[in-house]
């Protein structure tokens, strides 16, 4: 019976959708004018493209935004040196502009089709994929249908179920198993995600690690993080990252509190969406806070506090200028943001206690001292004074962080054995196109 109703629950669902297919357009136009969509590009999202598919093998792979593209990254690596064509999409402009500029050009990118039945038969009719890789946790109903009706095979990489995401398809068990059902594999972040999708109907399940230990260092310009450190010159730095509504003004409280102490103190906030730039800074203004805007050109000078990280795709040269990195997401938010990168890089690592969607990597961090978890912007402050006046401190943390990622990479590795079987006849037929 629970079968049936799921069934039938994914028709209504695929009817549903191709019924308002015809009024869509309002909306995606509505999300161009806040630019949430890219304007030149709208017939994309209705799986229309001008550019021709390639001839051979072809896989299309799907990173929701800027992380999981970030993550899957030397996945792509692989497969293009293995000379096959891939095809990815991506929902977000920002992450467009980061795959053109990691790949530039040797990928073909589209925005991924609206999960609406003449949407995806469009774009599937034209691409032809032989395997399509989401990352993640991508369940789009429609997409995954209409692959399973094509015999495409479908895996899932860097799968994680967030504690929230999970009990949801709990109590949806009968749907989640005829959505999960549809993977030929699962490949998870961890242990807890990989039963959680073996309990919700994937088969089979294996466990890699975490993409993102093995993606390539953030990119940086040297030039520009030399010029960005004689504007700072020796003033202690501390930086907030991938922050979220409410965190620049937790970091900004904490900048206060900590002046006292440090009277040159300058704060770095790199807010996770840029776009929400003008309105931190209006606030800060009012704060009586003197800032300097990447965006806009702004040099750090001598009375600059905040140095607000307004830009796309920067967030290596922001981690270059600072010893300290309090990750976002974790205190007004929840489910965290990605702490391997300043990690990578040899910070030492702040975070708010909600960080559920990376609860492996920041235990692996928290374990090996790398990592501390604060409960609100008072032990925040307390943190960051402590790791500005001990070095020894501050120093044991960082290297810690550099080694601990060191020893959690290797997912790349496991990831392409679990998918050696779907993709080893790809390189066959590219092989054998090579020598006609």
């Amino acid at each position: 019976m629970s079968e049936r109703w799921a069934r039938t629950l994914l028709s209504i669902y695929r009817v549903a959708g191709a019924a308002a297919y015809p009024v869509i357009g309002g909306y995606v136009a509505y999300r161009a004018t806040k630019g949430k969509e890219d304007r030149a590009r709208r017939r994309e999202r209705y799986g229309k493209t001008r550019i021709a598919r390639p001839a051979g093998p072809l896989i299309w792979m799907h990173a929701a935004s800027v992380g999981e593209t970030l993550a899957i990254s030397a996945l792509i690596e692989h497969l293009l040196e293995c000379g096959i064509t891939v095809v990815l999409t991506t929902g977000t402009v920002t992450s467009a502009k980061i795959a053109d500029e990691r790949f530039h050009g040797r990928i073909i990118h589209q925005y991924v089709p609206l999960d609406l039945k003449p949407a995806v038969r469009r774009f599937l009719d034209h691409w032809k994929p032989d395997l399509a890789i989401f990352a993640e946790s991508e369940i789009w109903p429609v997409i995954m249908m209409e692959l399973s009706q094509r015999r495409i095979p479908q895996v899932l990489v860097n799968g994680r179920l967030s504690d929230r995401s999970f009990r949801s398809w709990q109590k949806r068990s009968y749907l989640a198993e005829a959505l999960f059902e549809n993977f030929a594999h699962v490949v998870a972040q961890s242990e807890i995600d990989g039963e959680r999708f073996g309990e919700l109907g994937a088969r089979p399940v294996t466990i890699s690690g975490n993409l993102k230990t093995d993606a390539q260092m953030p990119k940086m310009d040297e030039a520009e993080v030399a010029k960005l450190k004689a504007q700072i010159g020796e003033r202690p730095v501390w930086a907030a990252i991938s922050t979220h509504d409410g965190e620049e003004l937790i970091a900004a409280q904490v900048h206060r509190a900590l002046k006292k102490r440090y009277p040159d103190l300058l704060t770095i906030i790199v807010p996770r969406h840029p776009d929400r730039a003008d309105a931190i800074a209006e606030r800060f203004s009012k704060e009586k806070l003197a800032v300097a805007r990447r965006s806009l050109g702004q040099k750090i000078a001598a009375e600059t506090e905040i140095f607000l990280g307004d830009t796309i795709g920067e967030m290596g040269t922001y981690l270059q200028l600072s010893e300290i990195a309090f990750v976002g997401r974790s205190l007004s938010a929840e489910g965290g943001q990605n702490p391997l990168e300043p990690a990578m890089l040899g910070l030492a690592v702040l975070s708010g206690p909600n960080i559920q969607n990376f609860r492996e990597a920041y235990q692996r961090l928290i374990d090996s001292g790398a990592a501390l978890l604060v409960r609100d912007g008072q032990s925040l402050a307390k943190a960051v004074n402590h790791l500005l006046k001990n070095d020894e401190a501050r120093h044991q943390m960082m290297a810690a962080g550099i080694a601990t990622v060191d020893e959690m990479r290797g997912t790349l590795q496991r990831t392409l054995k679990a998918l050696d079987p779907f993709i080893q006849p790809l390189i066959v037929q590219t092989r054998l196109k090579g020598r006609r």
